[in-house]
């Protein structure tokens, strides 16, 4: 609605939110308002709207945004209700009672990418990542304490690069809120546009392989209506998870390759160019090695390569085994288990300099997201590498086949994990 406040995110953003997760009356809360994104589209879609920024010139600009007649011909909603906008501080929601929010829809600042005040006390964006996520708790336990039981919180996050490795504050967020209490009820994945490198861009991508950020999360929690909302633990759907090893057929190397974070493919084309892009940028040589992990009831042999230790320019670990329709807890912890081991034993493979990618997915169990691209991350990585890129992949022009059968939405997308060996003396960035 304004483009003269840095920090705004689409409406399109709020809008959907608003209309999937809440009714006509209810109240939505913004305690990262800005420019008023989320104030103004409560208004002309006849919700309540408290919104406060920790910026007294956000708030004024919010004010100027607000300040509109909704048309009042065709009514859409049966009552319009003016936001309650004013300067305040997220960590603190004091003025609120408990259970009395329907919805929370939020874009808190990327740690201190983007400075928005002249240094205001209570300024999230001047913390470094880890005070701001520390601050980013008090946040999380407030936003669970006003919250309804059952309703959603949607928060927009995106990492941050540091020494040409990424920094993955997604996913070190969403541990911030899950720890409060709250489910992961969705993990959306939003695109940014006009990411595509070209020319300058494109020669250093190549050049220092690195790629162009250009995706970011919406998280969207849920305060379970009972403390525990545990899911059931079921017996493991598909039995042991094992490594199988293969070589993907590449039939002639690409024209161009991906240069940002965020990969779509055909359908018919995805396998072929997801692994031309892989193998061509990370491969750095001949040598590499590609695993698929699998779902079997027997343990295959397994199989020793003392010459090629210190010697891989590239492993990449794929994970059939979660294509399965019906995954369970036991499943999850298998994968993960079996995961950890092949990394383990074949990172040792891997020369310095050398990459490890992981492709794997996000899986629905009962009515929330196991986030398994955020589990690998948080207790996984190989040792002696580092966390290099997070990719998006997903299918071009992606048709929602289950949407009608399904609690919750589809998971279009898949992950790249990228991580690179640490050279000797520690030197991990190039």
């Amino acid at each position: 609605h304004s483009g003269e406040y840095r920090g705004n995110w689409s409406p399109y953003i709020p809008r959907n939110v608003i209309l999937k997760y809440s009714k006509a009356g209810e109240l939505v809360l913004d305690y990262f308002c800005g420019a008023g994104t989320t104030a103004v589209e409560a208004k002309l879609l006849g919700r309540r709207c408290t919104a406060f920024d920790i910026h007294d010139k956000a708030i004024e600009l919010a004010k100027k945004n607000i300040d509109f007649k909704v048309p009042i011909e065709k009514p859409l909603f049966p009552k319009i209700y003016e936001p309650e906008l004013f300067v305040g501080d997220a960590r603190n929601l004091f003025f609120l009672e408990r259970n009395s929010v329907d919805l929370i829809c939020a874009h808190p600042p990327y740690a201190n990418i983007i400075h928005y005040t002249e240094h205001k006390e209570g300024d999230l964006s001047y913390f470094d990542t880890e005070h701001f996520l520390k601050e980013m708790e008090k946040v999380a336990r407030e936003s669970y304490r006003v919250l309804k039981p059952g309703r959603q919180c949607a928060i927009l996050i995106g990492d941050m690069r540091r020494h040409k490795h990424v920094v993955p504050l997604g996913f070190k967020l969403i541990n911030v809120y899950l720890d409060a209490g709250f489910k992961l009820k969705e993990l959306v994945i939003k695109r940014q546009h006009n990411c595509k490198t070209t020319g300058f861009w494109y020669a250093n991508s190549i050049k220092f392989n690195f790629l162009l950020l250009a995706h970011e999360y919406l998280p969207i929690f849920e305060k379970p209506i009972t403390e525990s909302g545990m899911v059931k633990e079921q017996p493991a759907a598909y039995g042991l998870v094992q490594p199988l090893l293969t070589r993907p057929h590449l039939k002639r190397k690409l024209e161009e390759l991906e240069t940002a974070t965020v990969w779509i493919f055909p359908e018919d084309e995805f396998e072929n160019l997801l692994n031309k892009n892989v193998v061509e940028r990370y491969r750095d040589g001949k040598l590499y090695r590609t695993i698929n992990l699998v779902s079997g009831s027997e343990k295959l042999a397994e199989i020793s390569y003392p010459h090629l230790r210190g010697k891989l320019n590239l492993l990449f670990i794929k994970s059939l085994c979660l294509n399965n329709k019906d995954i369970s807890v036991s499943d999850v912890s298998a994968y993960l288990k079996q995961l950890k081991e092949n990394i383990s034993t074949e990172s040792q493979l891997i020369k310095e300099g050398g990459y490890c990618v992981i492709q794997t997915k996000d899986v629905r169990i009962g009515n929330y997201i196991e986030p398994l691209a955020k589990y690998i991350v948080d207790s996984v990585e190989p040792k002696d590498f580092s966390l290099k890129e997070i990719v998006v992949i997903t299918i071009e022009n992606h048709k929602d086949k289950f949407a009608e059968n399904s609690s919750g939405l589809q998971i279009a997308h898949q992950y790249l994990l990228v991580y690179k060996k640490i050279v000797a003396g520690g030197a991990s960035h190039e």
